[in-house]
C-alpha cells in the first residue's frame, strides 16, 4: 500500500467529527493492507511513529526545505524501513546524518506526505485520543468484538501488535495476548465524581481509598528479577532501587501490583510531586526515598487475577503486600466515608477513589468502576500553544492555550487561556520546552505540538462562543505539569461540559 492511500483516510479522519466515520474510514484501511504492512499502517493511522521515537527534534525538521515529489511512490514499507534507518544512526555527527537521511525520505514524497511524514516525526500527530476509535476500527475490520481488541491492546499495551493478530488471527489470535510478567499492561483510570456522597449512592458494594498525591506506578516479579513502570509504560526500574528492593523481599514467587508511589518529608507528609517525578529521571541516588502504597493485585504465584472482582484482588494484596496496602475502607456509613476523606486532606493527599468490589480490572478506560473525588476542581488540559508575555514576563512564553481532549480522536479542543500559577521556574522551563517544540510562530503565540499535559485548578466553566467546545474555564491557574500522563489521558471535552452541567 502507499503511503498517499494512509495519509489521504488521515487526513478524512481528521475532518470529519462523526465516530462512525472515522471507524468506517481506518476499517475500510486496514481490511486493505497486506499482513506485513499492518503494524506500521496502524501505527501511522494513530499518529504514531513505528518502533518509537526516532531522535529527531522540531528545530531539525523546521530546517527542511525539500522539493516534493509530483506523484505518490512511496509505499508504507518504504517509511518504516527509512524511520528504523533514522532511529539508528547515532555517535558524532548524527544530527547532520538524520537531517540527510530525512532529507531523502522528504525528497520522494508528495506535499502532502511531507506535511504528514514531518508532523509525525515531530509528534504533532501522536495524540493518542485516536486509540479508543481505532480499537473500534480493528475490530471492524477483523470482525471481531471490541472488547476482545480492548482487552489484547490492555495486555500488550501495543496497538499495531494487537492489530496484527485481530487481522490475521482473529479471536483466537487476541485471546492468546495474556499477562505477562516483565511485560507491563495498560493502568485502569477512575472518573472524576462531583460529591462523596453522590458517588457512594452508584455503589451497593465499594472500597474507599485515599487518592495520594504521587505518581502511579506497576511493578512485577519473578523470582528475584524486579521490573518498576510508569502510567505509560516507561520502565524506572534503575532508578526506583528502594522499591526494588522492598517488592524482592515480598513473601511470594511473582506478582504484578498496581499503586502509587511518592517522596514523604520527616512528617510523613507528601513531598511536592514534582520530588517524586525527578526521582524517575535520577541518574544517580538521591535522597529522597520513595515509599509505595499499592491498591490492586493482578497477578499471585502463578495466578492472573485480572477478571476476578476486586474483593478478590483485594485480598490477595492484603496478603502479599498488607503492610504497604493504601489507607481505605470497604462498603463504609456515610460518615464514615466522610471521616476517611477529610483524613485524607489533612494528611496532605487529595481526596479519595471510591471502587466497586464487583469490578473485573479493565485497564485503560475511564469507566464508572473508579470514581475520584477532590475537594477543588481541576482538569488534566493538553497545552496547544502560549503567548510571547510582556512586562515583567518579557521575554517568556507566559499565558496558554488549553485544549481538552476529543474522545473521537479528533485535535484537542481549546477551552481557555491562562497565565496565573506560574512560579519564575516554571517560565524558565516551558520558554525552553515550547520553543523545543514549537511547530509555528507569528511572533505573538507560539505553537506546540499537543502532547504536554498540565493540571488546571478552576472555579468552574461557563458557555461560550469564544472557544469551539461551547465552554470556557472559570478562573483558571495551573497546579503543575504532568509528565507522568500522556495526551491520550487529558480530560476530555465531555467532563469539562459535565462541569457546566453539575454548576
Amino acid at each position: 500500500m502507499l503511503l498517499s492511500d494512509v495519509v489521504a483516510v488521515s487526513s478524512e479522519v481528521a475532518a470529519t467529527s462523526s465516530r462512525k466515520a472515522k471507524t468506517t474510514a481506518l476499517a475500510g484501511l486496514l481490511r486493505r493492507l497486506e499482513p506485513p504492512e499492518v503494524a506500521t499502517a496502524t501505527a501511522l493511522l494513530a499518529g504514531e511513529l513505528p518502533g518509537g521515537k526516532a531522535g529527531v527534534g522540531w528545530s531539525t525538521l523546521a530546517s527542511l526545505q525539500v522539493t516534493p515529489a509530483t506523484e505518490p511512490t512511496l509505499g508504507v514499507a518504504d517509511v518504516d524501513s527509512a524511520i528504523d534507518e533514522v532511529r539508528a544512526i547515532s555517535g558524532s555527527g548524527s544530527g547532520q546524518r538524520r537531517a540527510e537521511a530525512l532529507t531523502g525520505l522528504l525528497g520522494r514524497a508528495t506535499e502532502d506526505e511531507q506535511q504528514f511524514l514531518i508532523r509525525l516525526f515531530g509528534g504533532e500527530l501522536r495524540q493518542g485520543a485516536l486509540e479508543g476509535v481505532m480499537v473500534e476500527a480493528i475490530a471492524a475490520a477483523a470482525e471481531v468484538r471490541t472488547e476482545s481488541v480492548r482487552r489484547a491492546f490492555m495486555l500488550s499495551g501495543r496497538l499495531p501488535a494487537t492489530a496484527e493478530a485481530a487481522l490475521s488471527g482473529g479471536e483466537p489470535a487476541l485471546a492468546e495476548f495474556h499477562l505477562e510478567l516483565g511485560r507491563p499492561i495498560r493502568p485502569m483510570l477512575a472518573s472524576p465524581a462531583d460529591a462523596l456522597d453522590t458517588a457512594l449512592a452508584e455503589f451497593t458494594e465499594c472500597s474507599l481509598e485515599y487518592k495520594l498525591d504521587g505518581a502511579r506506578i506497576q511493578v512485577h516479579r519473578d523470582g528475584d528479577d524486579v521490573h518498576v513502570y510508569t502510567r505509560t509504560l516507561r520502565e524506572i526500574t534503575r532508578n526506583v532501587g528502594e522499591l526494588v528492593e522492598l517488592v524482592r523481599g515480598l513473601d511470594c514467587r511473582s506478582v504484578v501490583l498496581d499503586g502509587e508511589t511518592l517522596a514523604l518529608d520527616d512528617a510523613g507528609r507528601p513531598r511536592p510531586f514534582q520530588e517524586t517525578m525527578a526521582r524517575f529521571g535520577a541518574q544517580e541516588q538521591r535522597e529522597e526515598l520513595l515509599h509505595p502504597y499499592f491498591f490492586d493485585c493482578l497477578h499471585l504465584d502463578g495466578t492472573d487475577l485480572l477478571d476476578l472482582p476486586l474483593r478478590d484482588r483485594l485480598k490477595a494484596l492484603s496478603q502479599v503486600a498488607g503492610a504497604h496496602r493504601i489507607p481505605g475502607v470497604l462498603s463504609p456509613a456515610p460518615d464514615e466515608a466522610a471521616a476517611l476523606f477529610e483524613e485524607a486532606l489533612a494528611a496532605g493527599h487529595e481526596g479519595v477513589v471510591i471502587k466497586d468490589l464487583n469490578s473485573p480490572y479493565a485497564a485503560g478506560r475511564r469507566g464508572k468502576a473508579w470514581r475520584k473525588i477532590k475537594p477543588e476542581h481541576t482538569l488534566d488540559l493538553v497545552v496547544l500553544a502560549a503567548e510571547w508575555g510582556h512586562g515583567r514576563r518579557s521575554g517568556s512564553l507566559s499565558n496558554l492555550h488549553l485544549g481538552a481532549r476529543d474522545p473521537d480522536g479528533g485535535p484537542p479542543i481549546m477551552v481557555g487561556k491562562t497565565f496565573k500559577g506560574l512560579t519564575d521556574e516554571l517560565l524558565a522551563w516551558q520558554t525552553a520546552e515550547f520553543q523545543r517544540r514549537a511547530t509555528r510562530d507569528d511572533g505573538w503565540v507560539v505553537h506546540v505540538a499537543p502532547e504536554l499535559v498540565v493540571e488546571i485548578e478552576l472555579d468552574g466553566v461557563q458557555t461560550s462562543s469564544r472557544y469551539p467546545g461551547g465552554v470556557a474555564l472559570r478562573f483558571a491557574r495551573v497546579l503543575r505539569y504532568r509528565p507522568d500522563k500522556e495526551a491520550a489521558e487529558a480530560d476530555t471535552i465531555e467532563a469539562v461540559r459535565g462541569m457546566l452541567r453539575g454548576g
